[in-house]
């Protein structure tokens, strides 16, 4: 990358029309440790253990089991509690994943616009497959319609349309679908993507772009894995391996961030860029 005359890198210099949006970013980026996914199951797991609300310890897989969770304890708790095991918790997070990546175009566009508009629009399009996909708050419409059918053509009409809907997206499965499957590939490709761009520009630490390159790569050897292996427990490893490198990539992205919306230079970045 050039540098002006001034020995400025034109990477460094903040467009003020920006700042606001890292900020809000910044901010999604820490929210987005909190609604992690995967952080969000265990500590179900563990509160489950101090007999606060009941999680299965194996999924529900057919519709009627998953109408038999849903409405298993119906209080509010319950309820979001199985809308938790359900992936909606997802929702929220790819919501905040989105304004992460908008923000990082607006950060880095400047080391590879061409580069950084592909992932971006990889992150997009998946945030909006996955949007689409995840079936939630389907399933519990249609587990209180099941528990007030009247009779049992109404029921099983119900229950048929449960099973489409987990066609569409099952967390009770290791293949949850292709809608969810597409939507994490492209999102992890798109963050891998932007992870190497990090590495030719002083916005963010080499410490944040190392970081994501681990996070996102190791999370895209999930699918090798899902191609070639059966066993569930084998295929959550790439995603348990890099979940914590995820989550410190957040809050080193949120740091970046911040110091952005300040205008202050990364002081750990190289004078140069290549």
């Amino acid at each position: 990358m050039s540098q002006p005359a001034d020995g400025v890198d034109d990477s460094q210099v903040v467009d003020p029309r920006w700042k606001t949006l890292y900020i809000i970013a910044g901010v999604a980026a820490l929210l987005a440790v909190v609604f992690f996914r995967r952080n969000c199951g265990t500590e179900l797991i563990t509160f489950s253990g101090f007999g606060i609300f009941d999680v299965p310890e194996v999924h529900p897989v057919t519709a009627s089991d998953w109408f038999m969770f849903l409405q298993d304890d119906n209080t509010v708790v319950g309820t979001l509690v199985a809308l938790a095991v359900l992936d909606a918790v997802d929702l929220i997070n790819y919501l905040l994943v989105g304004l992460i990546f908008l923000a990082l175009y607006g950060a880095l566009h400047r080391a590879n616009k061409g580069a950084m508009a592909i992932a971006t629009a990889f992150a997009l399009v998946g945030i909006a497959v996955h949007s689409v996909s995840n079936q939630a708050f389907t399933m519990l419409s249609l587990s209180d319609q099941y528990a007030a059918a009247a009779t049992d053509a109404q029921r099983a009409m119900f229950l048929a349309a449960g099973e489409a809907r987990l066609a569409v997206h099952n967390p009770g499965t290791p293949y949850q679908g292709t809608g969810i499957t597409v939507s994490l590939f492209l999102v992890l490709l798109a963050g891998l993507i932007i992870s190497i761009i990090m590495l030719r520009s002083s916005v963010f630490s080499k410490a944040t772009a190392y970081v994501g390159i681990l996070a996102n790569g190791l999370a895209l050897t999930h699918f090798v894995v899902l191609a070639f292996v059966s066993s569930p427990y084998v295929i959550a490893i790439p995603t348990a391996v890099s979940a914590p490198f995820r989550v410190t990539w957040y809050v080193l992205i949120a740091l970046g961030l911040f110091r952005l919306a300040k205008g202050t230079p990364n002081q750990g970045a190289d004078s140069t860029v290549g």
